[in-house]
């Protein structure tokens, strides 16, 4: 039997969701960032035009690698 299905929010720490991307073979990484970029550009398509661009300050998330 497969591993349980999980819809809680509370599942999805940083760290899950970094160990399913690890998961993911090269070609599943390339496929899913195309998916998203796409996403972006299909909802801002303006979004390459920006030439000022800033970084935001507070908004970097730090994960930490999983115990062994």
């Amino acid at each position: 039997m497969g591993a349980p299905i999980s819809h809680s929010f509370e599942d999805e720490t940083p760290e899950a969701k970094a160990r399913w991307f690890q998961s993911l073979t090269v070609d599943e990484r390339i496929a899913m960032l195309c998916a998203w970029t796409d996403l972006v550009l299909e909802n801002n398509p303006e979004i390459t035009e920006r030439k000022d661009a800033q970084p935001v300050t507070g908004r970097i998330r730090v994960l930490t690698l999983p115990r062994r």
